[in-house]
């Protein structure tokens, strides 16, 4: 079967339903067919490693639009088919599904997304080990928690502590293995990174870091354990993986398009051929944060993925505007809520507000004495206060900012000249 020509989007999650339903609201009639490799229609992912703990994952309760909404918009949703061949050529192309499945285009964008990124690790086929990106995971590992005593996780990333944390909730024993020093360490400085490896062992959970894992045990067939490099043995009937992702990039490498740690892609979002488009996790972009250090990069966050498809949607049209934003990112662990504002790649200087030991602080990042980022643990007032200002160009003063019983929209003013 072939479908019609008009804009494909291969990849049916958060951003390519944002693009499909960005160039309708641009005044886009034309066809448009959103295709994704899972079988259920296209829902929220962030709420996978923060509700495990409830036993149940409720796909149908976490999908973004309903099957009226696609209709409606007139936009063809396939789901349950992995594209694995791109053909192209400046009047459009064509891609073909591992079942033969063909979809004509005039119009290509790629919100392919990431992969886990896996381990080579002894032990690793056992059941009871599990890594989390899909439903169909979450499912799996809400099942094997529900009668599991002692869980241990691989990694201290966000995903790790989320998991680590739902699972201490219902009364698991649980270990997290980190091989890094410190817990997030790519995310934040050090001040936030000993507070969360603080405030889960007050907890009760095991934070083990710099660990170096030799394999994962079994007994008949299932993973009874994990095996440290110095011999220790750590207990586990569950073992979740959470050491990153991947970006997907191998249909963009069928195409010819420029790749590194991502689809690279210009301030419009638009690949090396000046033809497709890609957006999201599965992106690498000109850092579009005004205060950020310069470079590419790629995020991985909700915000990011409306945004970048909306500018997107946008390119394909013809209207190209740089993209630009102001990155926020959010972890909830069970009682502990982490808003983040900004990026803090190259500051040279912090300020602490609050108490960590008590669960509520700020930690706000400056370079060059001009605020660029903000961790904010159970201080939602604060978050917004820095999200505000910087979204308006804005500045704090370090040493205002300082008094601890300052509040910081008060505090906002407008920036230096430079």
């Amino acid at each position: 079967m072939t479908m019609s020509t008009g804009t494909l989007i291969i990849g049916a999650c958060q951003t390519g339903v944002q693009l499909a339903a960005s160039l309708r609201e641009l005044g886009d009639t034309s066809p448009i067919s959103l295709v994704g490799e899972e079988p259920h229609a296209p829902y929220q992912r962030p709420p996978l490693s923060k509700e495990l703990h409830t036993g149940t994952v409720d796909v149908a309760a976490l999908s973004f639009r309903t099957a009226d909404w696609y209709q409606r918009q007139g936009i063809s949703l396939i789901t349950g088919e992995r594209i694995v061949q791109l053909e192209r050529n400046n009047d459009g192309g064509v891609a073909t599904s591992v079942g033969g499945r063909t979809f004509r285009f005039s119009r290509l964008a790629l919100a392919t997304g990431a992969a886990v990124r896996r381990l080579p690790l002894e032990g690793a086929e056992l059941d009871g080990v599990h890594y989390l990106r899909d439903a169909s995971d979450a499912r799996r590992l809400a099942a094997d928690l529900a009668t599991a005593r002692d869980v241990v996780v691989i990694g201290g990333g966000f995903i790790g502590l989320e998991v680590a944390a739902g699972a201490r909730t219902t009364g698991k024993r649980v270990t997290v293995l980190e091989a890094a020093p410190r817990l997030v360490g790519r995310a934040v400085a050090e001040e936030t990174s000993d507070y969360f490896r603080a405030a889960h062992q007050r907890r009760g959970t095991n934070v083990v870091l710099d660990a170096r894992i030799s394999r994962l045990t079994g007994t008949g067939g299932r993973v009874a354990g994990v095996e440290l490099a110095d011999g220790t043995q750590v207990r586990a009937d569950v073992v979740l993986i959470g050491v990153g992702v991947v970006p997907r990039t191998e249909l963009a490498e069928q195409l010819g398009l420029a790749v590194e740690n991502g689809i690279e892609v210009d301030e419009h979002g638009l690949c090396s051929d000046g033809m497709t488009v890609a957006a999201g996790d599965c992106a690498s972009l000109p850092n579009p944060y005004a205060r950020g250090n310069g470079g590419r990069v790629r995020m991985e966050s909700v915000p990011h993925a409306m945004e970048h498809a909306k500018a997107a949607a946008a390119t394909l049209l013809g209207r190209r505007e740089p993209y630009r934003m102001l990155p926020w990112f959010w972890s909830d662990q069970a009682d502990i809520k982490l808003q983040i504002a900004g990026l803090s790649a190259g500051f040279d200087e912090t300020v602490l507000r609050g108490d960590p030991g008590a669960d509520k602080f700020s930690l706000l990042y400056y370079r060059e004495g001009r605020i660029i980022a903000a961790d904010c643990v159970n201080s939602a007032v604060d978050f917004m206060a820095v999200r505000n200002a910087l979204a308006h160009g804005q500045d704090i003063p370090a040493a205002a900012a300082a008094d601890p019983g300052a509040r910081l929209k008060q505090l906002v003013v407008a920036p230096a000249i430079v």
